[in-house]
């Protein structure tokens, strides 16, 4: 009797144990907040109802936030379509406008009127107009014995079906998958391709920091720019014309420009771009001791020999700066994410997890042999994946990696049209026209010592590393032929291969003849190109993609054995750019032992970190005059007396989220989300209360700069603001 009794105990101590989330945890999907999370938000001190958030009835917040351009969010702040995103969202279309003359990357740009804002070829911002369940619609006619081939078929039938029906009269339909494709939604959106740049700062403001900044707090970073919606006299989306007129929305956000202060309620609208919440242990396994330790190694290699040469020669300095920062971007995020992974014992965690799931499975009631060898199908579906991962990863972050690789693999595409199809002199010109505008993309930057370093530092990493059975048969060449010696094979390729010269390559392509793809195939560094994709593209990738389908199979059906088994939990869908609430308080916090951070910094973390011979960390000369100055206008706090540039809040964000508005308490306008820390990266696979922060720009230092810095003053008139004192 007494282990019946303990074994209930312990059952019912299971389902308590996961009634809840942590409040500050999840990215939510509007439409359910009524059902599922005002409760909580308003236990946390929100003020409004779900409906003020989303509403198909009246103008709601999610009319005030879009999707900006393939991978941001932004916000509307006036009653003229005035929008506020970050510097880096922005920073393609203010490169786009940026000249020797007239560098608006360097210098920043400020319309003084709208008659001065630059249009935006190829820009466009996205509203959602409304979201509805159609899971019934797309899965209709498949069944548990369905296979996934034809799963996938049907499905991809009833959403194509479903978006062409309902996308009409300028509105756009788009379904999506979530809970791992258990759940479908539809997005009604609505696209207006007129969007004018109208404000950025400087560099030295809007990236400073910049990369020896990222991912990390504490951060001073002033990253915005601003954008206007344009429409046509109807309010209606319409390509450029010059009789367009700023768009009227149905909701911006008034501007709360009163401060705020520590455990403040704060809530992050806008589009995440992809999370894993919800993967088993055997998933973050392969994380944590695989890909991640064999992409950190890679590009650390990468990263090393890209700056020894950069530090020697000043001309690829200014070739690889933004190679080397793409490059770091990736390389800091994932070590943040292995530190907090093994600091957090997330294995362990997701292992316990797992141990109550298989506890409740035996239980009739919750049809536990319909489950019952589930885990231990995804451990045997990791363990087949496993040496395929290793060489993918040594493959896409090793061998593809190397830019003369890429560019010598681009010449395929010509070679394939050349033997199957017969190409007329059109289509031949084409392809000419698309590899010469490669040529000059690649040759600007490009640099054959640091290429030929990089290339045998990676190729040994790879022999060494991966998997003898996936090596690539160039690497039985160099053992038979070169006797194992990798620089002496890669010197021979790089001397002898036309994709090495710039002037070999473009008379090859100004003087080509229907022929000389054959020259093609014998160039040594082609040759060299072509082992690595044709054996990645016929012996890895096709059986990765097998046994990734089975994996993405099973945790289908562990996705839904884990919201039957644990009904009293709310589940978050994982992020996948489509549009979310995330909701928090404004917090420091403990990144390890003995070390506390703050939850705002300020204008003089900016002066302490200024050093004019880094270029991270170079201040422009107004900007240390208004500080010397003490001159903050109104934007100072009211409390210390200081300019706040950025703060910190537990809301829980990934990429997708740069740009979003953070919102207090009453709907206001606090700030523009721009990152994370770099202990919290984590969140995408664990979020983990005590390190997991969203870093914010303050709206105060955003206006101070518009107002005070650039002389723009006349852009707040437009906007509306919270009365001093008004709650």
């Amino acid at each position: 009797m007494k282990s019946i009794v303990n074994y209930y105990f312990h059952f019912i101590l299971i389902i308590f144990s996961f009634s809840t989330l942590k409040a500050d945890e999840g990215m939510w999907l509007p439409v359910l907040l009524d059902q599922l999370n005002i409760t909580t938000m308003q236990a946390n001190g929100f003020k409004l109802s779900a409906e003020d958030i989303y509403s198909l009835n009246k103008s709601s917040m999610k009319d005030a936030v879009v999707q900006f351009g393939s991978g941001c969010t932004a916000e509307l702040i006036s009653g003229k379509g005035l929008l506020l995103t970050n510097h880096h969202c922005g920073y393609g279309s203010i490169q786009t406008h940026s000249s020797v003359e007239r560098n608006y990357l360097d210098d920043g740009f400020w319309a003084m009127n709208q008659s001065q804002e630059l249009v935006c070829p190829g820009l466009s911002v996205t509203f959602i107009v409304s979201m509805e369940d159609v899971t019934a619609i797309v899965l209709d006619g498949i069944t548990d014995t369905t296979s996934e081939y034809a799963r996938k078929k049907k499905i991809d039938t009833n959403v194509r079906a479903l978006e062409k029906a309902n996308s009409l009269n300028g509105i756009d339909a788009m379904v999506r998958a979530f809970y791992y494709g258990n759940v479908y939604y539809m997005f009604f959106t609505q696209t207006f391709k007129d969007v004018r740049l109208v404000g950025a700062p400087p560099q030295t403001i809007g990236n400073f920091g910049g990369d020896s900044d990222n991912w990390v707090w504490p951060r001073q970073t002033g990253d915005f720019s601003l954008f206007r919606i344009y429409a046509d006299k109807n309010n209606n989306p319409a390509n450029y014309a010059v009789d367009n007129i700023p768009y009227t929305p149905k909701h911006f956000f008034k501007i709360n420009a009163n401060g705020i202060g520590e455990n403040d309620f704060t809530m992050v609208y806008g589009f995440p771009g992809r999370t894993n919440e919800y993967l088993s242990s055997f998933g973050i396994e392969l994380i944590q001791n695989v890909s991640n330790p064999i992409k950190i190694s890679l590009r650390d290699t990468r990263i090393k020999i890209m700056e020894q040469e950069m530090y020697k020669n000043p001309v690829v300095k200014i070739q690889y700066a933004s190679k080397r920062n793409g490059a770091a971007n990736a390389w800091k995020k994932w070590q943040g994410e292995q530190y907090g992974l093994i600091e957090n014992k997330v294995i362990a965690k997701k292992q316990s997890y797992e141990g109550d799931f298989s506890t409740l499975i035996l239980a009739d009631q919750f049809q536990g042999a319909k489950y019952q060898t589930l885990l231990m199908d995804l451990q045997s579906a990791y363990n087949s994946i496993r040496p395929y991962q290793i060489a993918l990863d040594y493959s896409s972050e090793g061998s593809f990696s190397i830019e003369s690789v890429r560019f010598a693999w681009s010449f395929n595409n010509l070679i394939q049209l050349e033997q199957t199809l017969n190409l007329d002199a059109k289509e031949r010109q084409k392809q000419l026209d698309l590899l010469r505008a490669a040529a000059d993309n690649y040759f600007k930057d490009f640099d054959l010592v640091l290429e030929k370093k990089l290339a045998v530092a990676i190729f040994k990493q790879m022999r060494n590393g991966m998997p003898q059975n996936f090596l690539p048969p160039v690497f039985e060449l160099v053992e038979k032929k070169y006797d194992g010696n990798i620089q002496e094979y890669i010197d021979e390729v790089y001397a002898k291969s036309l994709f090495v010269s710039k002037k070999k390559v473009m008379n090859l392509l100004n003087n080509y003849k229907p022929s000389d793809w054959k020259k093609i195939m014998k160039d040594k560094g082609f040759a060299f190109s072509s082992s690595l994709y044709v054996h990645y593209n016929l012996y890895i990738l096709p059986k990765w993609m097998t046994l990734n389908s089975e994996i993405n199979r099973l945790n289908r059906i562990y996705m839904a054995a884990q919201m039957q088994v644990f009904p009293s939990r709310k589940f978050y869908p994982d992020a996948n750019f489509t549009m979310r609430v995330a909701f928090g308080k404004v917090a420091g916090y403990n990144p390890r032992n003995a070390v506390h951070y703050n939850w705002f910094t300020t204008l003089d973390g900016v002066m302490e970190k200024a050093d004019s011979t880094t270029l991270d960390y170079k201040v422009p000369m107004r900007l240390k005059q208004l500080w010397s100055n003490r001159d903050f206008g109104n934007y100072a706090d009211r409390k210390d007396g200081k300019l706040h540039t950025a703060f910190i809040a537990t809301n829980h964000t990934t990429g997708g989220n740069s740009g979003s508005p953070v919102i207090d308490a009453y709907g206001n306008l606090i700030g523009t989300n721009f990152d994370r820390t770099w202990e919290g990266t984590i969140s995408d696979l664990d979020y983990e209360i005590a390190v997991c922060r969203n870093i914010s720009l303050d709206v105060r230092y955003t206006l101070f700069i518009i107002d005070k810095y650039a002389g723009a003053g006349y852009l707040l008139k437009e906007m509306e603001f919270v009365p001093a004192g008004s709650y």
